[in-house]
């Protein structure tokens, strides 16, 4: 039987091409958003969060609003690309996070149960596909304007100075096809940079969930196991997990959604959210319900992820379930050191972005944002390569 801790080996090893950190520095990037950056801010948009250097946001129907009343569904198109995804408004509300020690399948590190209290956002509607995340990741967005010789907007100088990953040796969906299928094998680091070059491209702040975030939405106001109900029998209808996946993960949204809309939530790829794990569970708090709880990480493992994958057993997929990330998942990493960006071994591990209806401060922002674990960790990935090369 398959769970989640488990190294998934394949009959090849992804060698990855070492390059450096970029570095950014201000200029030349236009008037910015005086609700969301300092006038004149010279923000490394890399290290700091995206609300210290927002631009104005590109005009997207139905994606703004001041209340939770009038929050909307929207698509978000990335601009200069023919790529779009769904947004689905989320309510705010108070839920008991965890599960009851008489659900089937529980696990310790699902409890204690508390009251958890998460304010209104938007959550995509599917994982983050690899259409998405390449533009980002391969820089497909920047060769695109260079072949087509489409003019560079301020949002696109902004994206263009986040930090890029390396380049992949292979490829990373390892043969399981990327059309319209949730982009895979990144570690943490890259997916919170993604989400900072998305807002950079759009003008609107995107992240990772908390975990408390994504519990809430998965659950969707159910109290059950599954957001369908307590039967593992009917996970076949709502998500891809080992016994009906054939080995692989599927296309984004051939699922039935949960009650709020959200497809894939339960199984196809386990998901990141923002939290470092805690493997004999949840901190009872002095006091409930904890409002936005979120436990910011201090060591790169293990951190968080949700809603189990095509790779594991349907009773991963629960909503309370949780699994911790290892540094196994780097195991067939031949780099010295290995890559800050990509999980070798992890071909189950995938993101997807929600959106606050609040705009958060800068100071609010950081414990959202890359940490500073991951700021080390990537000065010294620059320092040894460097020594190596």
């Amino acid at each position: 039987m398959s769970c989640l801790g488990l190294v998934l080996r394949r009959s090849f090893a992804v060698f990855l091409v070492a390059t450096g950190v970029a570095i950014w520095t201000a200029g030349g990037l236009g008037q910015p958003d005086q609700v969301w950056a300092a006038e004149g801010s010279t923000a490394d948009p890399s290290v700091s969060p995206p609300v210290s250097w927002l631009l104005k946001p590109v005009e997207t129907p139905n994606a703004d609003a001041t209340t939770e009343a009038e929050m909307k569904p929207y698509t978000q198109k990335i601009i200069g690309t023919d790529v779009k995804f769904d947004m689905v408004p989320i309510p705010g509300g108070k839920f008991v996070m965890g599960s009851p020690e008489n659900e089937a399948d529980r696990k310790e590190d699902e409890g204690p149960q508390f009251e958890a209290e998460v304010e209104p956002f938007w959550m995509g509607k599917c994982e983050v596909t690899w259409e998405e995340y390449e533009l980002w990741g391969m820089g497909l967005d920047k060769q695109f304007r260079k072949v087509t010789g489409a003019k560079t907007t301020e949002w696109d100088t902004l994206a263009d100075a986040i930090t890029m990953p390396t380049k992949p040796y292979a490829d990373m969906s390892f043969g399981m096809g990327k059309e319209k299928t949730p982009a895979i094998s990144m570690t943490q680091l890259s997916a919170k940079m993604y989400c900072k070059w998305l807002s950079a491209k759009t003008g609107y702040y995107y992240r990772l969930p908390t975990e408390a975030e994504w519990e809430y939405a998965c659950r969707a106001g159910t109290k059950t196991a599954y957001s369908f109900g307590d039967d593992s029998d009917d996970m076949d209808d709502y998500g891809w997990h080992y016994g009906n996946s054939d080995d692989k993960y599927h296309k984004v949204g051939e699922k039935k959604p949960n009650p709020w809309g959200l497809h894939d939530m339960h199984g196809n790829v386990a998901e990141w959210v923002l939290d470092q794990y805690t493997p004999d569970g949840y901190q009872k708090p002095a006091a409930t319900p904890v409002k936005n709880p979120v436990f910011v990480p201090t060591k790169i493992d293990p951190r968080v992820v949700r809603g189990g994958s095509w790779f594991d057993d349907a009773d991963r997929a629960r909503s309370a379930a949780r699994a911790g990330s290892t540094t196994d998942w780097k195991a067939q990493d031949p780099q010295i050191p290995q890559s800050v960006w990509y999980l070798t071994d992890a071909e189950f591990i995938g993101f997807r972005v929600v959106r606050p209806l609040r705009k958060p401060t800068p100071e609010e922002a950081a414990k959202y944002d890359i940490d500073e674990v991951q700021k080390q960790d990537m000065l010294d990935y620059k320092e040894m390569r460097g020594a190596v090369e």
